[in-house]
């Protein structure tokens, strides 16, 4: 522990600013892998073990794309593509069977195919590290606010996952298909007896967890060493986010995010040892307060 170091930091802009700015992209990866999470519970009512596979596969995809195309939008916008199609598939043909099961048999499907996708990624990359690097693009001069130190990719990461919030919650909210998607979270009967076919509607939730997923894997994929069963540990963050913002809330999943990105950020300062267990703290104070999450509901 060394508080000293944290007081030091917290009373320093250019402190404040580098960690702050490191703390934003921590959550906004969190936030595009967890609200991906929390779409497929708020509406399938699956707890989706197999996410963090996707943000893997998503990063893989990317790597891929980038080398072939040398465009890290085109490197995205594949990355973000496969995870779509392989949620999809993944909904359609595994998880439709195991609606309305016990979460273990939903658990033990899902860690089945966590374990065969680490094993596709050895197959397919190898079983060694690898690097994207950082783009051309953003190979430029850091940018520097208050004497802090801010990498331009950061600013576009960030950029990127507030678009996506955005868009989400205006499209949930303001759209019909939003609203579909609401009411088929509520009630799956009335919206089927309406005439809306609901597996289509899950299964394009699914792909679009699975695309969120794969769009977080490709934005950290310049950052982030890529190695097979990388995805296990931005799951467990993820379903950490999901726990203290409320399953199935969007807001809460972003904030969740935010406050764990700068739990981490600060937390390595302060409390370098510790800053796992910091997170965990903080959900249990949180669960404490409000045992649904701080934009949760109770389940009737």
């Amino acid at each position: 522990m060394d508080l000293d170091a944290l007081a030091g930091c917290l009373t320093s802009t250019a402190c404040l600013v580098t960690q702050g700015t490191s703390g934003f992209i921590i959550g906004m990866l969190l936030f595009l892998v967890a609200v991906g999470l929390t779409l497929i519970f708020g509406v399938l009512k699956v707890v989706n073990f197999t996410h963090g596979a996707f943000y893997m596969l998503g990063a893989y995809a990317a790597f891929t794309a980038y080398q072939i195309s040398g465009s890290f939008v085109v490197a995205l916008i594949c990355a973000a593509a496969a995870t779509a199609l392989v949620g999809l598939v993944f909904e359609r043909v595994f998880i439709s069977r195991v609606y309305g099961a016990s979460v273990l048999m939903q658990l033990l499907v899902c860690y089945a195919f966590v374990l065969i996708f680490d094993d596709v990624v050895r197959l397919i990359w190898g079983p060694e590290f690898k690097s994207m690097g950082m783009p051309d693009t953003f190979q430029v001069p850091p940018l520097f606010i208050a004497g802090g130190v801010v990498p331009p990719f950061y600013l576009f990461l960030i950029a990127v996952a507030l678009a996506v919030a955005a868009l989400l919650g205006l499209g949930l909210a303001r759209t019909r298909l939003g609203k579909v998607i609401r009411a088929a979270a509520h009630n799956p009967g009335m919206v089927s007896a309406l005439g809306i076919d609901t597996g289509l509607i899950y299964g394009g939730v699914f792909a679009l967890g699975g695309a969120l997923a794969g769009l977080a894997g490709g934005l950290a994929a310049p950052v982030r060493s890529l190695t097979p069963g990388m995805g296990f540990s931005i799951l467990i963050e993820s379903f950490i986010v999901t726990v203290i913002g409320g399953m199935g809330s969007i807001l809460g999943a972003l904030l969740g995010a935010l406050m764990i990105g700068f739990i981490r950020s600060f937390g390595s300062i302060g409390f370098p040892l510790f800053t796992d267990g910091l997170m965990y703290v903080f959900m249990a104070l949180v669960l404490i307060v409000k045992p649904t999450g701080l934009f949760g509901r109770e389940v009737a």
